[in-house]
């Protein structure tokens, strides 16, 4: 046996492979970098969404980073043709095995081309609410009011029903107040969209909407609503929940408990 052949092959070998990982190293590198910059580039065009741009990112980034695997396979000598060969036929298994991952794939294409929602919309999907981060081919990241991050596939995503809070510029606040049967129901009436008046977060038009709603075994119902920007939508909320119970003591307005008149016969 030659020794001295097998080292110097060896050593061949080990010196190709070094190379290899260090053009892959440096190669992903770049890819990283170009990737972020066309991203950016995108972005800064203003033709296409953070959506839109991300997603073409990650897929130049993906599609880049195969071709220089391929490449260097091919420096390295590996017969490709076996390995695609050995990819084939396997293929029956692996499809079995990522079914799930191809519905999610095609839930993450039906997400970008129907757009039900887009990156920085509040939403609620598959009965999780919260930004949506990022939209990939396989998931949407979502992150939530606690500051978790959620995953959802886009499979269950694609064929959820979907809450968009973000889609149109305002909302409405619908709430409830009770008042007891003694009090002045008008005069509440014009405490609640005097709260309303005094916010600047309100919207005039439509225009701040109170009247009675109901009456209940101990109280007269009251409902506002009132239009605002979607981004202030829970400062009008805690607004009127936190102005509205000092603004009636201060007119004699009182807010019952739960009561039950019990009668006694002989």
């Amino acid at each position: 046996m030659d020794y001295k052949a097998l080292i110097e092959s060896a050593t061949q070998v080990c010196i190709k492979v070094v190379i290899a990982l260090i053009v892959l190293w440096i190669a992903f590198s770049i890819i990283n970098k170009i990737s972020k910059s066309l991203e950016k580039l995108l972005g800064k065009s203003g033709k296409l969404d953070k959506t839109i741009t991300s997603t073409l990112a990650y897929v130049a980034r993906i599609a880049l980073k195969v071709l220089v695997v391929l490449g260097l396979v091919g420096y390295l000598g590996i017969n490709t043709a076996g390995i695609a060969t050995i990819i084939a036929s396997l293929g029956v298994g692996v499809g079995m095995a990522i079914n799930g991952a191809v519905a999610n794939f095609a839930g993450g294409l039906l997400i970008l081309i129907t757009r039900p929602f887009k990156v920085d919309d509040f939403v609620e999907v598959a009965g999780t609410t919260g930004t949506v981060e990022e939209i990939r081919l396989v998931h949407t990241k979502i992150r939530t009011l606690d500051n978790k991050v959620v995953y959802v596939p886009n499979g269950t995503a694609s064929g959820a029903t979907v809450v968009n809070y973000s889609e149109k510029e305002t909302r409405r606040v619908d709430q409830v107040f009770h008042i007891s049967y003694e009090s002045d129901a008008q005069k509440a009436l014009q405490i609640l969209l005097e709260l309303a008046d005094r916010n600047p977060a309100v919207l005039k038009d439509p225009a701040p909407f109170a009247k009675i709603s109901g009456a209940g075994d101990s109280s007269i119902e009251l409902t506002t609503r009132l239009w605002c920007k979607g981004a202030d939508y829970w400062d009008v909320y805690f607004y009127m929940l936190e102005n509205a119970k000092p603004a009636f003591d201060a007119a004699g307005i009182s807010i019952p408990y739960p009561q039950i008149d019990v009668h006694m016969k002989n």
